[in-house]
């Protein structure tokens, strides 16, 4: 054997250097071997202390090295690391050696990387992002004695996964296993063992433990984590909706998985209960119910959905054995007491809708039940749902503070509903109605027609009930916040800034209110967008730390998404990230009319007016009567001037100008408009009104700090007010 060929001892022909596998006898010649394949073959080979004798049927293969190889038959690649980022970091090597850096930094470094694989990433954005608190020439240095220390920890393997050019910096995504990847291409990074059942858990959390480096990399990080969840959540769903066809035991597999990343899915339950009972596995299908209905309850605070029930009583009634009927309320007598709520936690109470025709009286039980579960998403109130007291009775004083009611009544062809919301806080007290109409054709529509119009309107109108009442009362976190929400939108100074301390006192007595926090960073933005603060950007940056630590602390509430995108748009200009943070707070409460509106301008700023005037319109679908409708028209203005629609911006432009005098950026586009309608004598008095507001406004100074992706957008818009007389600047 030649001095530059070494032997394996293999069944099968595997090639060291190119970890291709094949039964032919040819030997692998790729064109440039690898180096550091032989070192760490050669260190493997001296650290063993025994060697192994080859056995009498195993096959001698000398590998020569510096020729191309031929096709093997079966070609089997294994990577030359494996990279863990989910939970605990790990980074191992083929040969067992350990690659982890020991510096938090340095294997930062190599997270980021893990997450761009392929990718040749900036340096410059890398010493940023880890270094974000130092000057430039020094951030640089530290990252090249990270990346020095990387480099170090691999080895020789350093050569084959890092890719180092001047300015970029990559890892070779063909050598290396990451669990992440591998978790987003097969919808699990765990495999199942041989009965179907899930193999150890969900892992963890991207790079755990990785908090708190710097304040950039941890708004990255953030981001980051939503976006794989929201993925991995995506890639779970959609093996889940196609397991029809396949064997009980494929399908149960499958919802396992999904359970085990979402313990809550009652579509991967009710998969898994019919799948365990074509198992032959009856009682445990019935378990599975009590597993899924207690997640429900703890996470969510509402009962299972009526599909999922109806399922558990089909298959308890068809059982022989099974366990005990679950009562989820009293059948008789007086009902079961609660607990007494906290002193300023708001309540809401759906009793069970009743039914004045009998054809419509499982329609009555689903939509109350419906109703509850979308009033849950809110995180200003708890729920009672109607299964906790039978149809009739009355909540005690102390236990309620809303109770939301209906009557459902109509013929064969058609159903009417009639919702209440009473205040029984201190008197019964009617404070909101509505009527709904719709064929019966169109029940499968429920969700849409009825239940998200009827949660929408409740939140808006109990929220504006509770800022205007608690006043003189000894306030909790949520309760002062409450009391603040009012004042910030009357875009009155001295009542903004009372807002804003009514805020700064709700953080002080509970730091760790997602609520709180959310609206703190919301508060500063429009602060700044006002042109009071006196540091913009120290206030922008409290901002994003503010909404930060809201999603951290309460990774599903919807408004403190909401809000992270909205800041993703104004301050960062991430327009992908702040569009991935409103349809996440959407999709966590698509009843949520706040959101559709807040996400309209950053449809505008990406150049989709179309969108903008579509989120618009469902917003108003959703709330016609909220009381804060005259602050958010001017939206309308924005989409109108961005659709090229001019008249249309002036009309609506003008009106949201006269309701909300005190509002700057409410003149501006009105302003555009009226300098493209070439009626600047008009606008002469918009542009006096806002430079008393805004004085030092130029056209210059908006171009600067706009958030524009095209810059034909922002031209457009600074043209606009050119003509209209606004000062160059």
């Amino acid at each position: 054997m030649r001095e530059n060929a070494f032997a394996i001892h293999v069944n099968q022909v595997r090639c060291v250097t190119c970890n291709q596998g094949s039964d032919r006898r040819e030997p692998c010649r790729p064109k440039e071997a690898p180096r550091s394949l032989i070192v760490m073959a050669d260190q493997s080979r001296r650290g063993s202390r025994q060697e192994t004798a080859p056995a009498a049927d195993d096959k001698v293969v000398p590998i020569e090295l510096g020729r191309a190889p031929r096709p093997a038959r079966q070609a089997t690649r294994q990577p030359l690391a494996r990279i863990h980022i989910l939970g605990a970091m790990r980074a191992v090597a083929w040969t067992g050696h350990d690659l982890l850096p020991r510096g938090r930094k340095a294997r930062a470094l190599l997270g980021y990387l893990c997450l761009h694989p392929g990718e040749s990433v900036a340096r410059s954005r890398l010493a940023a992002l880890l270094w974000d608190r130092v000057s430039d020439a020094q951030a640089a240095t530290s990252f090249r004695q990270s990346l020095r220390e990387l480099s170090q920890a691999m080895g020789p393997l350093a050569q084959e996964l890092i890719a180092g050019e001047r300015s970029t910096v990559s890892l070779h995504a063909a050598f290396c296993w990451v669990d992440a990847q591998e978790a987003l291409a097969s919808g699990w990074p765990f495999s199942s063992g041989a009965d179907g059942n899930l193999v150890g858990h969900y892992p963890g959390e991207l790079l755990e433990g990785m908090d708190g480096i710097s304040v950039s990399f941890d708004h990255w990080l953030l981001t980051e984590r939503t976006r794989f969840t929201g993925r991995l959540r995506e890639r779970l769903e959609a093996d889940l909706k196609a397991v029809t066809g396949r064997d009980a035991e494929g399908r149960a597999a499958t919802a396992r998985r999904v359970i085990a990343f979402d313990p809550t899915h009652e579509g991967a339950a009710r998969v898994l209960m019919r799948a365990l009972v074509e198992m032959g596995e009856r009682a445990q299908a019935l378990h599975e119910y009590e597993r899924c209905r207690d997640a429900v309850r703890s996470s969510l605070d509402v009962e299972p959905s009526s599909e999922t029930r109806a399922l558990y009583q089909a298959l308890r009634t068809f059982s022989s054995v099974g366990p005990p009927p679950v009562i989820t309320g009293p059948a008789g007598g007086e009902p079961q007491e609660l607990p007494l709520r906290a002193a300023s936690r708001l309540r809401v109470a759906v009793r069970p809708f009743q039914a004045l025709a009998p054809h419509v009286e499982t329609l009555a039980m689903l939509l109350s039940q419906e109703i509850a579960a979308g009033l849950a998403r809110f995180r200003w109130f708890d729920v009672i749902a109607p299964a906790t007291y039978r149809e009739g009775s009355f909540l005690p004083q102390n236990q309620a503070d809303y109770i939301v009611e209906a009557n459902l009544s109509g013929s064969a062809q058609r159903v009417q509903v009639s919702v209440r919301l009473i205040d029984v806080s201190e008197q019964s007290q009617l404070v909101w109605s509505d009527r709904f109409d719709m064929p019966a054709a169109e029940i499968d529509d429920l969700n849409e027609r009825i239940v998200g119009p009827v949660v929408a309107r409740i939140d808006p109108v109990i929220l504006f009930i509770e800022g205007q009442r608690r006043k003189g009362q000894q306030l909790d976190a949520d309760g002062l916040v409450l009391k603040a929400i009012p004042l910030m939108y009357s875009m009155e100074r001295d009542k903004y800034e009372a807002a804003g301390s009514l805020i700064a006192e709700a953080i002080k007595a509970d730091d760790s209110n997602a609520n709180a926090l959310a609206w703190a960073a919301y508060w500063q933005v429009w602060f700044v967008g006002q042109g009071w603060a006196d540091d913009p950007a120290q206030a922008l940056a409290t901002a994003q730390d503010h909404a930060v630590r809201a999603i951290r602390v309460d990774p599903e509430n919807a408004e403190a998404l909401g809000i992270y995108g909205h800041i993703c748009a104004f301050l960062d200009k991430d327009f992908e990230a702040a569009m991935h943070y409103f349809d996440r707070a959407l999709q966590l409460n698509p009843n949520l009319a706040f959101i559709w509106a807040l996400s309209a301008p950053t449809c505008c700023y990406t150049g989709q007016s179309d969108l903008a005037l579509r989120r618009l319109d469902r917003y108003r679908e959703l709330t016609p009567s909220d009381p804060l409708f005259p602050l958010w028209e001017y939206f309308y203005a924005i989409a109108y001037f961005f659709k090229r629609d001019y008249e249309r911006a002036v009309v609506v432009g003008r009106r949201a100008a006269k309701a909300n005098p005190d509002f700057v950026n409410g003149y501006k586009p009105l302003i555009a408009a009226l300098g493209h309608l070439g009626r600047a004598e008009e606008a002469a008095r918009y542009i006096a009104k806002l430079l008393r507001l805004e004085p030092g406004f130029t056209v210059a100074s908006f171009g600067s700090v706009y958030p524009f992706r095209k810059p034909d957008d922002r031209d457009h818009y600074m043209q606009g007010l050119l003509l209209a007389g606004v000062p160059r600047g």
